[in-house]
Order: C-alpha cells, then sequence, then structure tokens
C-alpha cells in the first residue's frame, strides 16, 4: 500500500503517494484526477521500483497558489516542472545519487501532468532519465493542426475564464467531474473509491479554482514550451502514448524536436489511460522503463471485477 506523506515544496505542502523500493519513477496525473489516477498500476512498478506520485500544485491534498486573480499565475507548466524538481530533491532524488541508491529519475505525465514532465526533462537532463508522455499537447508546437482543425475542447475555454467555471459548477461537482470520468473511459467508469476521492478533490469552489489555473496558464505555458525548444532538444529517450482522442497529435509534435522517441497508440482506448487500459499501459511502460524494445502487439485488458 502507498504510504501518504506532506512535502514541503515552494512553500507549500504536497500530497505525495510513495510505494515501492529501487529506481525511482515520478508519476504526474491530469485533469479531474489526483495521484490516485496511478492506484492500477503502482502495484506492478512498485515491485521493482519507488514509485512517487504527487497531487500536482494545487490540486487534492496539495497546496495552491493562494487565491490571487485566478488567471492562473504560479500554475504554468514551467512552474509545474520546477515544483517536481524541488519534491525529488526534499525525497533525496538528485541527478546524483540520491538515498534510493540510483541516478535520476523516469518520469510519466499524462494530460495537465504531460507538459510539466516535458519540461522538466527538458530543464533537468541530468535528473530524468526517461520520459513518458500521454495524452496532452505541448502548447503551440506544430503538429497538432489536424487535431485542433475543429479548435481545442469546449471545457478548455470554459475553465479558462478566471472564476467563471468555479462559481457555475458549486454544488454540482460531482456530475461534473463524472462526465470527464465517463468520457475518459469511453463509458465504461472508473472504480467507486477513486470516483469518490476525485469528486472531493474538486468540491468547493476553491478547489475547483485551483484545479482550473492550470488552463488560465495555458499561455504562459506554451510560451515556456517554446522557449525550451527553441534553445535545446529533448535527449533524454521519450515513449509518447496516445488513445482516444488524442491519438497520434503528440507524437507528431515532439518527431521534430525529440532524439530518440517511441510512439504507441493505443485503441479501444480513452483518454484515462491507466484507469482504462491499466494492463495495456504497463505492457508499454514496464519494457520503456526496463531499457527493452515497446511491443506493439494488443494485450487483452481482464474484466474489471
Amino acid at each position: 500500500m502507498p504510504e501518504l506523506r506532506r512535502v514541503a515544496v515552494g512553500g507549500v505542502e504536497v500530497d505525495v503517494a510513495v510505494e515501492g523500493a529501487g529506481p525511482p519513477v515520478l508519476l504526474l496525473h491530469g485533469f479531474p484526477h489526483t495521484w490516485e489516477l496511478w492506484r492500477e498500476v503502482m502495484p506492478a512498478l512498485s515491485a521493482h521500483r519507488t514509485v512517487i506520485a504527487p497531487d500536482l500544485h494545487g490540486f487534492g491534498d496539495s497546496g495552491g497558489a493562494g487565491s490571487g486573480s485566478g488567471a492562473g499565475s504560479g500554475y504554468d507548466a514551467g512552474t509545474l516542472a520546477d515544483d517536481a524538481a524541488a519534491l525529488l530533491r526534499a525525497l533525496g532524488v538528485t541527478g546524483v545519487t540520491g538515498v534510493t541508491g540510483v541516478t535520476g529519475v523516469d518520469v510519466v505525465g499524462i494530460d495537465a501532468g504531460t507538459p510539466p514532465a516535458f519540461l522538466l526533462a527538458m530543464r533537468h537532463p541530468g535528473l530524468v532519465r526517461r520520459l513518458v508522455v500521454m495524452e496532452s499537447l505541448l502548447g503551440r508546437l506544430p503538429g497538432a493542426e489536424e487535431f485542433l482543425a475543429s479548435g481545442p475542447p469546449w471545457w478548455f475555454g470554459f475553465h479558462a475564464v478566471p472564476g467563471l467555471a468555479e462559481s457555475v459548477l458549486e454544488g454540482n461537482e460531482a456530475r461534473y467531474v463524472d462526465w470527464f470520468l465517463d468520457a475518459g473511459t469511453l463509458g465504461d467508469g472508473v472504480p467507486p473509491r477513486i470516483r469518490d476521492a476525485f469528486v472531493r478533490a474538486h468540491t468547493g469552489r476553491d478547489a475547483l479554482r485551483r484545479a482550473f489555473s492550470s488552463y488560465r496558464a495555458l499561455p504562459q505555458s506554451a510560451d515556456r514550451i517554446a522557449r525550451a525548444v527553441a534553445t535545446a532538444r529533448l535527449t533524454v529517450p521519450t515513449l509518447a502514448i496516445g488513445a482516444h482522442p488524442v491519438g497520434d497529435a503528440l507524437e507528431r509534435q515532439l518527431r521534430p524536436v525529440a532524439d530518440d522517441l517511441t510512439a504507441r497508440v493505443l485503441d479501444d482506448c480513452g483518454h484515462i489511460i491507466p484507469l482504462h487500459r491499466p494492463r495495456r499501459l504497463l505492457d508499454l511502460l514496464l519494457p520503456f522503463l526496463a531499457g527493452e524494445p515497446v511491443p506493439r502487439s494488443r494485450t487483452p485488458e481482464p474484466a474489471r471485477p
């Protein structure tokens, strides 16, 4: 079972689940999730690794950047990447040799966790050993034009207006979160315990405001990504995983900037890959993190009890 810790990072308390022993792997969730997004894959990963799964800055039980104007200050992908590096240092994981007895960390990000995972690897190539990114776009980098032909998803604009979404949704949080969980699993839903944890984490106006702040910081995040690729390349081995709806758009963005890129798209898989198709995700993650070839064949997903 994961051990839950409170770690001081950048002046706020971060809630982080830690499980296992061995080379560290950092897992960064998206919206509307918490660290519990990874519950279905943590046991297999932690069999030979130290799994570090925080609630992102402002999500769940992790502190936020203050009430501010709600315009996303302190929630851009660059700040979240710096927070992740600080969290790793606080846990003794460094680019040299930390308390885990290994060098560097593998980083896995999905959805809103993908841009900070990418920037962490770009800014700290001596810290990040391998990178896995899923189901997100990287700012304005070329390659996603086909995906964005009809414009970004409707909720991006809704979440981006300071003060609007949280005032409209207060009192209806469960119904709103459920919509994302159903859509993100192609109607299959997620285990009740995890669903309830997500709803609790996004209940109340301030919790919603903090969760929407990464959307309000998207212009700053895009600038940070553009600056990063203008001056450096992504040198660490990288695996891009797509499903529905992002597909291969993230791979197309990464191809021109990555030196060592492997990409796979999972068919019959919704956006919330770690909960919808955990076995198939592990079939990709485990060999990649071990430096082995990543299979292309599909493994049937066991029926959920």
